[in-house]
């Protein structure tokens, strides 16, 4: 690693603090550097899952990070996931324009220089996609630092009319659809409320990690919403309009849907939601041996309300308390860490769970409402290894 690629983790200024009680990192090291494998140490395979390679990106542009290797607070852009849903357009950063419309006061197109122009703002921010699960270790993730200019600010000037309520983000990105037997172009498009828009710390970003954002990652422009899933982050955005409806396209309204069985006002009702906010989740990723010294790793991501504790349970015993990383932000993921002492030889269960400061406990399986769609994969995830 380069000294310009240890310079941005240590230049951590972070928004908002963790607000973590009773947790603090170990002298001497940064606690982030203690995920790299020193020498001598080795990974334990899990074995409820094959050792399979996460890395490999598909040709429909899916790319898993090995959440195994994880070696640094941030992830680097090579390594920091994926997911298209369209085609991959290439914009030139020197044509590109964003358009605001809708029901706005001044409605109006800003280059890339316009915006670049305006105050800046920087927020590390760590996310995963809303169908990530176990398989390939839970690599539909990734944490950077995001560099650009506040959503918030662009909304207030541009002015938004009362009747706005409703702020709906175009990408560039296009694709067929077929709806009621009529096929249509569709850009993708993602929405949230106006209040969220102007309360959360959303940026329109340009530059990932202290660099110009990549073009698998949406550049020259893409929207970053802190604490939501990564469906909500909108890649090579083109437009913003804002409009007086719920904005009901397709990864609104018929995919990015979680469909769930729910208790409404005392009676059992299926209800329909789209994927927004992370929900509260830690899994284990790795389990190394150094000699006869074994630790257990793993990560954390929710929607920024500051955490309380993450603990390991092995064997279903008791609850341990790790040790979190004291220096994630509230957006950012929170790598945490347990020494394992003597481990006896032979198959042991491990189970991690997140508990945030208002006592939300990570669920278990059996405590989620039945769910049959893939989306919002946030409960206890039980690993095995062989010792």
């Amino acid at each position: 690693m380069s000294d310009t690629e240890h310079k941005l983790p240590r230049r951590r200024v972070l928004e908002g603090g963790m607000g973590i009680a009773g947790l603090a990192a170990t002298a001497g090291m940064p606690f982030w550097s203690r995920f790299a494998l020193a020498q001598g140490e080795e990974i334990v395979p899990f074995t409820d899952m094959p050792a399979e390679s996460v890395a490999d990106t598909m040709p429909n542009g899916v790319h898993w990070l090995d959440t195994r290797m994880i070696d640094d607070f941030y992830t680097s852009n090579d390594d920091f996931y994926v997911v298209h849903h369209y085609n991959t357009p290439q914009l030139s950063a020197a044509d590109h324009r964003l358009r605001i419309s809708g029901l706005v006061q001044r409605p109006t197109e800003l280059s890339l220089a316009d915006l670049m122009a305006m105050p800046r703002s920087e927020i590390d921010a760590g996310f995963e996609c809303g169908g990530n699960n176990r398989i390939r270790f839970h690599g539909l993730i990734g944490n950077a630092r995001w560099g650009g200019v506040s959503l918030r600010s662009l909304l207030s000037e541009a002015g938004v009319r009362r009747e706005g309520i409703e702020v709906v983000f175009y990408g560039a990105d296009t694709g067929m659809e077929n709806v009621r037997d009529l096929d249509i172009e569709q850009a993708f498009g993602r929405s949230m409320t106006f209040t969220d828009a102007m309360s959360s710390d959303a940026i329109l970003a340009w530059e990932m990690n202290g660099e110009p954002l990549p073009h698998m990652h949406g550049a020259p422009l893409r929207l970053v919403v802190p604490g939501w899933y990564g469906v909500a982050n909108v890649k090579w955005l083109s437009q913003i309009h804002v409009q007086d409806r719920r904005f009901m396209g397709r990864f609104m309204a018929r995919d990015y849907v979680t469909l769930s069985r729910r208790e409404v006002g005392g009676l059992e009702r299926w209800e329909e939601r789209s994927v927004t906010r992370m929900q509260l989740k830690s899994s284990i990723v790795r389990v190394t041996r150094r000699r006869n010294r074994y630790n257990i790793r793993g990560f954390v991501l929710n929607d920024g309300t500051p955490l309380q504790a993450v603990e390991v349970s092995i064997d279903g015993g008791p609850w341990q308390a790790a040790q979190i990383d004291s220096q994630s932000s509230r957006y950012s993921w929170k790598l945490f860490d347990l020494e394992w002492r003597d481990p006896a030889p032979g198959e042991h269960t491990l189970v991690s769970r997140a508990i945030d400061v208002n006592g939300q406990v990570q669920a278990t399986p059996e405590e989620l409402p039945q769910k049959p769609t893939r989306w919002e994969n946030y409960a206890q995830f039980t690993r095995t290894v062989q010792v």
